[in-house]
């Protein structure tokens, strides 16, 4: 399998600790691109065409995307502990825990994009604001309903890598102070050697 892969992309990311995770990491290639929401890079956009990454190339020619598909895909490879449940409520809440941090993690990126690519004349502060927000209060949620668990699974590595990015791309952010059993548990699920082999670069 070969992966289009960015070390600062927190949805390769993802992957990536759920490919460590399920002792499949070895097993995956990395094809270095830049992916860029203005100048898209073609490479990817042949197997992907919206441009994006992660997008994971199969050994028969067929191209998975994006990084919740990929996930669900690799999950299917081993023989361990699923990191997706089969079926019932158990699936649903995991699945549920990774759009709460994809939809951080959307709002995240949107917000770099509008401080970092945009013309500062152009600068939209409200619309800024506003994914601040939804970044907030998705971090709020994650206080009531991530904290307080001990398991691993697809729903907890992706509100691991989302709370990653904010460190990495948002490191004045102080997300901390006010949700004292979220920084604690994160501090504890980084020290896996799954997300230490990952920590975002560049």
């Amino acid at each position: 399998m070969r992966l289009f892969y960015s070390p600062a992309s927190p949805y390769v990311r993802k992957v990536m600790v759920l490919a460590h995770e399920t002792g499949l990491a070895d097993g995956i290639e990395h094809i270095d691109c830049a992916a860029s929401p203005v100048a898209r890079d073609q490479s990817i956009v042949a197997f992907n065409p919206t441009g994006k990454i992660p997008a994971l190339i199969l050994d028969n020619g067929t191209t998975l995307y994006d990084s919740r598909v990929i996930c669900q895909y690799i999950d299917t490879l081993h023989t361990g502990k699923r990191m997706y449940p089969a079926e019932g409520p158990k699936r649903f809440d995991v699945l549920t825990r990774e759009a709460l941090a994809d939809g951080l993690l959307d709002a995240a990126l949107l917000a770099r994009y509008e401080t970092v690519m945009r013309p500062p004349e152009k600068l939209w502060p409200e619309w800024l604001q506003g994914q601040m927000d939804k970044i907030d209060s998705s971090l709020d949620r994650m206080e009531e309903t991530v904290a307080s668990r001990h398991d691993m699974d697809a729903g907890q590595i992706a509100c691991a890598c989302a709370l990653g990015y904010l460190d990495f791309r948002f490191p004045d952010h102080d997300w901390r102070s006010s949700r004292p059993r979220l920084a604690e548990w994160f501090e504890g699920i980084s020290k896996r050697a799954s997300l230490d082999a990952t920590m975002p670069q560049g």
